[in-house]
């Protein structure tokens, strides 16, 4: 018996995380099925198991994808605007935009948290985000500009979060970023 389906799809590995983010925007991250993956990419149902090995494989590759956007969103900002509270505007946009890959992200109990490729993405997106705080005077920065940091991303981080799920209260406005800049400058004042 032969099968219907072509063996050689040209970029199997991007058709099947392509798909794989369209199925955690409809449905979330615990609806992902190589089987359904594989129908959609139009592949025989071994087909995404070759490139990702698992479940688990393939929200690695969504989560390593994830950290290089916003790493490369997060130094966008930087560049563009040499503002803090920008890059932490940047983070809430990135939450907007990526929804699917900022679910899967932090949510380590989806991936393989030990994946090299996983490390250093989330590593640079990290230094992109924290980055900036080193440069800020300390009375913004405070005397330890990690925990500044951490509390910064906290605040774009729990945001986006609540932005995401339709519990910012209305009175902020319809603008997520105008509201994030609001919110976001109350820790941290651009230059």
């Amino acid at each position: 018996m032969t099968s219907s389906r072509p063996y050689h799809h040209g970029d199997l590995r991007r058709s099947v995380l392509t798909a794989a983010v369209e199925v955690i925007e409809e449905s979330g991250p615990g609806a992902i099925s190589l089987r359904d993956l594989a129908r959609r990419a139009g592949v025989s149902h071994a087909a995404p198991a070759h490139h990702f090995g698992d479940k688990a494989g393939l929200l690695t590759a969504v989560a390593v994808e994830g950290y290089r956007l916003l790493g490369d969103a997060l130094s966008g900002a930087r560049e563009r605007t040499d503002s803090f509270l920008e890059v932490g505007v940047a983070y809430v946009r990135f939450a907007l935009e990526h929804r699917a890959h900022f679910e899967v992200m932090f949510r380590p109990d989806l991936y393989h948290r030990d994946d090299p490729d996983l490390l250093a993405a989330r590593r640079a997106s990290a230094e992109a985000l924290y980055g900036g705080v080193t440069g800020l005077p300390e009375a913004q920065a405070g005397p330890d500009p990690l925990t500044s940091a951490v509390a910064a991303w906290s605040v774009v981080h729990g945001f986006a979060t609540l932005w995401l799920n339709g519990v910012v209260p209305p009175d902020l406005g319809r603008d997520p970023e105008e509201a994030a800049r609001a919110v976001a400058g109350v820790l941290f004042r651009s230059g």
